[in-house]
């Protein structure tokens, strides 16, 4: 696999196109941290790291509206891919929908969404936008 983050993404879309609750992904470092970020802001309801085997699992719980049956998250956009990396600096961090969505961004102080690194002053590398 080339590019894992790529295929968390696809994963967690295919599972809102199937209306799954939960879906069961791969673990990596920073899929993990990713998910961190994804439950701190509401996109998703809960979260649980499996150790089995050498990898683990990660277990998310999507999150829907128990109305509308309209998922959290409506599109989960890659942008920094291994064949062409984006970095941004803190002052031209990308803000997606006018600041409605988040950019996740993997700076040198770990994994965060654009409007923390722009306040702590770091840019880094735009791994996807979420909105």
């Amino acid at each position: 696999m080339t590019d894992p983050i790529a295929d968390y993404l696809t994963r967690l879309r295919n599972a809102i196109k199937a209306s799954h609750r939960i879906v069961e992904i791969p673990a990596s470092n920073i899929k993990k941290e990713i998910t961190k970020v994804l439950h701190d802001k509401g996109y998703i309801q809960n979260y649980k790291f499996e150790q089995n085997g050498p990898q683990g699992t990660i277990k998310i719980a999507l999150k829907f509206n128990p109305t509308t049956k309209q998922n959290a998250i409506v599109s989960l956009e890659r942008v920094s891919t291994p064949g062409l990396r984006k970095y941004a600096k803190h002052d031209e961090l990308p803000r997606v929908i006018n600041g409605l969505g988040i950019a996740i961004v993997s700076t040198s102080k770990g994994v965060m969404t654009d409007k923390e690194a722009r306040t702590e002053g770091i840019g880094g590398e735009v791994l996807c936008y979420v909105y």
